[in-house]
């Protein structure tokens, strides 16, 4: 493996984010605090307690994930379409550079700009509302997988989108209303028996249920079925790397 060639992609992309440190992680940091104040302050002054645990310690883990998942896919699909877009794309591809170098060189970046952005989070949460994290290692497993897969899926999505405003696509429209709709300012048990059924079609779900089980040791779904959902992800964005990488999917033309 030529590492030196995925160090300077993965340095590259880490400065980038030094260089916009107010846009990478102020922003995200400062919108994810805002949200948990609002919806702490506004629900949780009629919802005390979900599962025995207080209305704002139950959303923080919730609040994490939809910053991870929407990060992940925004860093990741900028970060790869900005090459293809300025051309520079051409000379990383006639490099000694193996795909799957390219590839851990971007997603490398992102998921780990990702994780920074959620430990931040999960430290500044610390502040308002006293934390517990009942099983610390599988709550780093879940960010680091999660990370990870959503990284893949942007680098896909920056593959695909054909201009800047298409990158935006699937964060906005795709991704933050399946993790507002898949339990993350509540649990799916409140809702009547029909929309529990319903909601259990969101992937998102089993991600924000696993990963708040890492926590308090409470979940809409098993722990058993979250992991498989984040393997299923890992499992179908790695195939469809494969897959553009083997076809020149928008990268030769």
């Amino acid at each position: 493996m030529n590492l030196y060639a995925v160090r300077a992609i993965y340095v590259f992309e880490l400065s980038r984010t030094a260089r916009t440190l107010l846009q990478s992680i102020v922003s995200p940091v400062i919108s994810t605090s805002l949200y948990f104040v609002i919806f702490g302050a506004a629900i949780g002054s009629h919802i005390t307690e979900i599962d025995g645990i207080s209305y704002g310690a139950f959303i923080v883990p919730g609040l994490i994930m939809l910053m991870l998942l929407t990060q992940s896919v925004a860093n990741a699909s900028f970060g790869i379409y900005f090459p293809r877009f300025s051309g520079t794309i051409y000379e990383l591809l006639s490099a000694p550079v193996s795909y799957f170098e390219i590839v851990l060189g971007y997603v490398g970046a992102a998921a780990t700009k990702s994780i920074i952005l959620g430990l931040i989070v999960l430290a500044t949460a610390g502040f308002f509302v006293p934390l517990h994290i009942a099983h610390p290692v599988v709550m780093i497993v879940f960010l680091v997988l999660t990370a990870i897969t959503f990284s893949l899926i942007g680098f896909i999505v920056g593959i695909w989108a054909d201009g800047f405003e298409k990158l935006q696509i699937v964060p906005l429209l795709i991704i933050t209303p399946l993790t507002f709709l898949g339990g993350t300012f509540y649990s799916i048990e409140m809702l009547p028996p029909f929309w529990q059924t319903v909601t259990l079609l969101n992937p998102v779900v089993y991600l924000v249920s696993g990963f708040r089980w890492s926590f308090y040791g409470v979940a809409d779904v098993s722990l058993t079925a979250s992991l498989v959902m984040v393997g299923v992800f890992l499992s179908v964005a790695l195939a469809v790397i494969a897959w553009i990488f083997k076809t020149g999917y928008r990268l030769k033309n």
